[in-house]
C-alpha cells in the first residue's frame, strides 16, 4: 500500500513527466533531433536521458537494486546520444516503460527505505531514503521540463501551458 506521502510526491513527478511529454506533442522528428544549444543536445537525447538515467537508475538500480539494471549502467554510451536508426516514438516509448517500471519500484517501496545499491562514482556523496531519491527525481525532472520548454520556443515558438 503507497503511503499518502508517496502519492503525493508520485503525483507532482507524474506532473514533471506530462509536461515533459506534452511540450514536445507536435514537434517533427526532424525538430526532436535538432540540436538547440551549443553544447549539441537535443530533445529526444534530453528525453533518453529521463528514461535511463533518472527513471531507471534512480528507481530501478539505486532503490530497488535490480542487478541487470546496474550491470548494464556500466555496458551504456552517452544517453544523451541517439543513433539515427532509433525512431523519436521508440525513444517517448522508452520513457513512457521506464516510467511504469519506476513507478512499480514506488508503490513497493516505503518512503524511509535505504537504497538497495549506491554507485561508487558519487564519493562520498549519498542520499539516504527512497524520499530523498524521490526529491531530488522531481528535481532533476522539472529542470529537464524547464530545458524542454526553452528549446521548444526556441524551435517553434510554442509555450507549455500559455493561453494565448
Amino acid at each position: 500500500m503507497i503511503s499518502a506521502e508517496a502519492e503525493t510526491l508520485l503525483a507532482f513527478h507524474g506532473n514533471q513527466r506530462r509536461h515533459v511529454l506534452g511540450i514536445l506533442e507536435g514537434l517533427s522528428e526532424a525538430d526532436l533531433r535538432r540540436p538547440v544549444l551549443p553544447s549539441g543536445w537535443n530533445c529526444l537525447g534530453l528525453v533518453r536521458h529521463l528514461a535511463l538515467d533518472v527513471e531507471r537508475h534512480w528507481f530501478r538500480a539505486v532503490v530497488a537494486g535490480e542487478r541487470a539494471v546496474i550491470d548494464d549502467l556500466d555496458r551504456a554510451g552517452d544517453s544523451w546520444q541517439v543513433g539515427p536508426e532509433e525512431s523519436a516514438a521508440s525513444i517517448l516509448a522508452d520513457y513512457r516503460r521506464q516510467i511504469g517500471a519506476a513507478d512499480a519500484v514506488i508503490a513497493s517501496t516505503p518512503l524511509d527505505a535505504a537504497p538497495a545499491w549506491w554507485p561508487s562514482r558519487f564519493g562520498e556523496w549519498r542520499m539516504h531514503t527512497m524520499r530523498e531519491v524521490m526529491l531530488h527525481v522531481i528535481t532533476e525532472t522539472a529542470c529537464h521540463a524547464g530545458h524542454l520548454d526553452a528549446a521548444r520556443e526556441l524551435l517553434d515558438g510554442r509555450r507549455w501551458l500559455v493561453l494565448a
